[in-house]
Protein backbone atom coordinates (compact mmCIF):
# COMPACT_ATOMS: atom_id res chain seq x y z
CA UNK A 1 0.00 0.00 0.00
CA UNK A 2 1.08 3.66 -0.95
CA UNK A 3 2.25 5.06 1.78
CA UNK A 4 5.95 7.04 1.75
CA UNK A 5 6.75 9.82 0.22
CA UNK A 6 9.66 10.42 -1.63
CA UNK A 7 10.54 14.32 -2.99
CA UNK A 8 11.89 14.94 -6.10
CA UNK A 9 14.75 17.53 -6.68
CA UNK A 10 16.39 20.88 -8.26
CA UNK A 11 17.46 24.16 -7.41
CA UNK A 12 17.07 28.11 -7.20
CA UNK A 13 20.04 30.10 -7.99
CA UNK A 14 20.31 33.31 -6.02
CA UNK A 15 22.62 35.57 -6.73
CA UNK A 16 23.52 37.89 -3.84
CA UNK A 17 23.85 41.50 -5.11
CA UNK A 18 23.51 43.67 -2.19
CA UNK A 19 24.31 43.72 1.35
CA UNK A 20 25.41 40.33 2.84
CA UNK A 21 22.14 38.62 4.19
CA UNK A 22 19.93 40.25 1.30
CA UNK A 23 18.55 37.95 -1.59
CA UNK A 24 18.74 39.11 -4.55
CA UNK A 25 17.44 37.63 -8.38
CA UNK A 26 17.15 34.13 -9.29
CA UNK A 27 17.58 31.89 -12.40
CA UNK A 28 16.20 28.09 -12.12
CA UNK A 29 18.26 25.31 -13.18
CA UNK A 30 17.63 21.47 -13.37
CA UNK A 31 20.00 18.95 -11.91
CA UNK A 32 20.73 15.98 -13.89
CA UNK A 33 20.43 13.59 -11.52
CA UNK A 34 19.81 12.78 -7.69
CA UNK A 35 16.57 13.65 -5.47
CA UNK A 36 18.50 17.09 -4.37
CA UNK A 37 20.87 18.47 -5.87
CA UNK A 38 23.88 22.15 -4.97
CA UNK A 39 25.27 23.34 -8.11
CA UNK A 40 28.83 23.95 -8.36
CA UNK A 41 30.02 27.42 -9.51
CA UNK A 42 34.06 27.91 -10.77
CA UNK A 43 33.70 31.95 -10.50
CA UNK A 44 31.69 35.06 -9.79
CA UNK A 45 29.31 37.44 -11.44
CA UNK A 46 30.44 40.83 -12.88
CA UNK A 47 29.51 42.10 -9.30
CA UNK A 48 32.46 39.69 -7.93
CA UNK A 49 30.12 37.72 -5.67
CA UNK A 50 29.70 34.20 -5.56
CA UNK A 51 26.00 33.04 -6.16
CA UNK A 52 23.86 31.52 -2.75
CA UNK A 53 22.87 27.99 -3.45
CA UNK A 54 19.38 26.91 -2.15
CA UNK A 55 18.53 23.35 -1.75
CA UNK A 56 14.59 23.84 -3.48
CA UNK A 57 12.49 20.71 -4.34
CA UNK A 58 10.65 20.55 -7.75
CA UNK A 59 7.03 19.62 -8.27
CA UNK A 60 4.98 17.83 -5.53
CA UNK A 61 6.18 14.87 -3.57
CA UNK A 62 5.75 11.40 -5.05
CA UNK A 63 4.02 8.33 -3.29
CA UNK A 64 6.13 5.41 -3.13
CA UNK A 65 3.76 2.13 -3.97
CA UNK A 66 6.47 -0.47 -2.89
CA UNK A 67 7.12 -2.33 -6.46
CA UNK A 68 9.86 -1.72 -8.78
CA UNK A 69 9.83 -1.56 -12.92
CA UNK A 70 11.44 -3.92 -15.39
CA UNK A 71 14.61 -1.87 -15.07
CA UNK A 72 14.19 -2.01 -10.87
CA UNK A 73 13.60 1.38 -10.67
CA UNK A 74 10.89 2.20 -7.83
CA UNK A 75 7.19 2.73 -9.15
CA UNK A 76 6.03 5.81 -7.92
CA UNK A 77 2.48 7.63 -8.53
CA UNK A 78 1.48 11.57 -8.33
CA UNK A 79 -0.91 12.64 -5.52
CA UNK A 80 -3.58 13.71 -7.58
CA UNK A 81 -3.34 10.15 -9.04
CA UNK A 82 -5.29 9.51 -5.81
CA UNK A 83 -6.77 12.56 -5.06
CA UNK A 84 -8.22 13.73 -8.17
CA UNK A 85 -10.69 10.93 -7.86
CA UNK A 86 -12.03 11.74 -3.91
CA UNK A 87 -13.51 14.85 -2.41
CA UNK A 88 -11.11 16.66 -0.29
CA UNK A 89 -11.37 15.78 3.43
CA UNK A 90 -11.20 19.11 5.21
CA UNK A 91 -10.94 17.80 8.62
CA UNK A 92 -8.20 15.69 9.22
CA UNK A 93 -5.24 16.11 11.27
CA UNK A 94 -3.43 13.33 11.54
CA UNK A 95 -2.54 9.95 10.00
CA UNK A 96 -5.34 8.10 12.30
CA UNK A 97 -7.87 10.26 10.63
CA UNK A 98 -6.86 8.70 7.54
CA UNK A 99 -8.70 5.26 5.84
CA UNK A 100 -6.75 4.34 2.94
CA UNK A 101 -3.21 6.15 2.56
CA UNK A 102 -0.50 7.73 4.63
CA UNK A 103 -2.04 5.99 8.11
CA UNK A 104 1.85 5.89 9.33
CA UNK A 105 1.95 10.11 9.17
CA UNK A 106 2.88 11.35 11.88
CA UNK A 107 1.28 14.89 12.38
CA UNK A 108 2.56 17.07 14.85
CA UNK A 109 2.14 20.81 13.54
CA UNK A 110 0.02 23.26 16.07
CA UNK A 111 -4.18 22.82 14.87
CA UNK A 112 -3.00 22.80 11.52
CA UNK A 113 -4.81 20.45 9.27
CA UNK A 114 -3.60 18.30 5.99
CA UNK A 115 -5.27 20.93 3.99
CA UNK A 116 -4.26 24.27 5.60
CA UNK A 117 -1.18 23.73 3.93
CA UNK A 118 -1.69 21.34 0.64
CA UNK A 119 -3.96 22.77 -1.67
CA UNK A 120 -7.27 20.94 -2.23
CA UNK A 121 -8.23 22.33 -5.33
CA UNK A 122 -4.95 21.24 -6.82
CA UNK A 123 -2.75 18.79 -4.66
CA UNK A 124 0.74 19.83 -7.39
CA UNK A 125 0.57 22.78 -5.30
CA UNK A 126 0.36 23.96 -2.24
CA UNK A 127 -1.34 27.13 -0.95
CA UNK A 128 -1.35 30.05 1.70
CA UNK A 129 -3.67 30.83 4.74
CA UNK A 130 -5.49 33.52 2.55
CA UNK A 131 -5.91 30.01 -0.53
CA UNK A 132 -2.94 31.65 -2.40
CA UNK A 133 -1.79 28.73 -4.56
CA UNK A 134 2.07 28.70 -4.48
CA UNK A 135 4.48 26.44 -5.49
CA UNK A 136 6.63 23.17 -4.19
CA UNK A 137 9.44 25.17 -5.06
CA UNK A 138 8.05 28.32 -3.00
CA UNK A 139 7.68 26.25 0.30
CA UNK A 140 9.41 28.55 2.39
CA UNK A 141 6.85 31.34 1.73
CA UNK A 142 4.49 28.71 3.07
CA UNK A 143 6.93 28.28 6.12
CA UNK A 144 7.41 32.15 6.83
CA UNK A 145 3.72 33.05 6.75
CA UNK A 146 3.46 31.54 10.51
CA UNK A 147 7.16 31.78 11.40
CA UNK A 148 8.25 35.25 10.66
CA UNK A 149 10.97 35.68 12.78
CA UNK A 150 12.36 32.35 11.93
CA UNK A 151 11.77 33.38 8.23
CA UNK A 152 13.90 36.71 9.22
CA UNK A 153 16.58 35.31 10.82
CA UNK A 154 16.71 33.16 7.81
CA UNK A 155 17.39 36.29 5.17
CA UNK A 156 20.09 37.64 7.46
CA UNK A 157 21.79 34.32 7.96
CA UNK A 158 21.15 33.87 11.82
CA UNK A 159 18.97 30.62 11.14
CA UNK A 160 19.41 27.45 8.70
CA UNK A 161 22.38 25.50 7.70
CA UNK A 162 24.87 26.40 5.42
CA UNK A 163 28.19 26.10 3.95
CA UNK A 164 30.80 27.61 1.97
CA UNK A 165 32.01 31.19 2.04
CA UNK A 166 30.50 33.85 4.41
CA UNK A 167 32.69 36.31 2.01
CA UNK A 168 31.17 36.16 -1.29
CA UNK A 169 33.83 37.63 -3.00
CA UNK A 170 36.03 34.15 -2.30
CA UNK A 171 33.30 31.64 -3.17
CA UNK A 172 29.88 30.61 -3.07
CA UNK A 173 27.54 29.73 -0.06
CA UNK A 174 24.96 26.51 -0.27
CA UNK A 175 22.15 26.82 2.06
CA UNK A 176 19.70 24.29 3.45
CA UNK A 177 16.32 25.23 3.97
CA UNK A 178 13.41 24.36 5.99
CA UNK A 179 12.49 21.05 4.94
CA UNK A 180 16.03 20.35 5.14
CA UNK A 181 16.23 20.53 8.72
CA UNK A 182 12.14 20.20 9.86
CA UNK A 183 9.64 17.27 8.97
CA UNK A 184 6.77 19.97 7.39
CA UNK A 185 4.50 17.65 9.12
CA UNK A 186 6.76 17.31 12.52
CA UNK A 187 8.43 20.08 12.54
CA UNK A 188 9.57 20.31 16.45
CA UNK A 189 12.72 18.99 17.01
CA UNK A 190 12.53 16.04 19.93
CA UNK A 191 13.98 16.92 23.47
CA UNK A 192 17.14 16.27 24.27
CA UNK A 193 18.85 15.71 27.52
CA UNK A 194 22.74 18.05 27.02
CA UNK A 195 25.61 15.25 28.07
CA UNK A 196 29.23 16.78 28.54
CA UNK A 197 31.68 15.99 25.23
CA UNK A 198 33.74 13.37 25.39
CA UNK A 199 37.29 14.44 26.28
CA UNK A 200 39.58 14.60 23.15
CA UNK A 201 43.16 13.50 24.26
CA UNK A 202 45.12 15.29 21.48
CA UNK A 203 43.32 19.07 22.19
CA UNK A 204 42.67 18.67 25.75
CA UNK A 205 45.84 19.61 28.22
CA UNK A 206 47.14 16.78 29.77
CA UNK A 207 48.36 16.50 33.13
CA UNK A 208 52.27 15.37 33.52
CA UNK A 209 52.54 12.12 35.31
Amino acid sequence: MPRRLNTSGCLLLIAVSAAPGVIGGCSEQRPGAGDRAVAASHQGDETGRFPVHLNLPVGPPRVETGQRDHLDRPVTVSCVACHSLQAPDRVARSGDDLQQFHQDLQFVHGNLACLSCHNPLNYSALRLADGTEVEYASVMTLCGQCHPRQSNDYVHGAHGGMTGYWDLTRGPRSRRICIDCHDPHAPAFPHMIPTFKSRDRFLSPQSPH
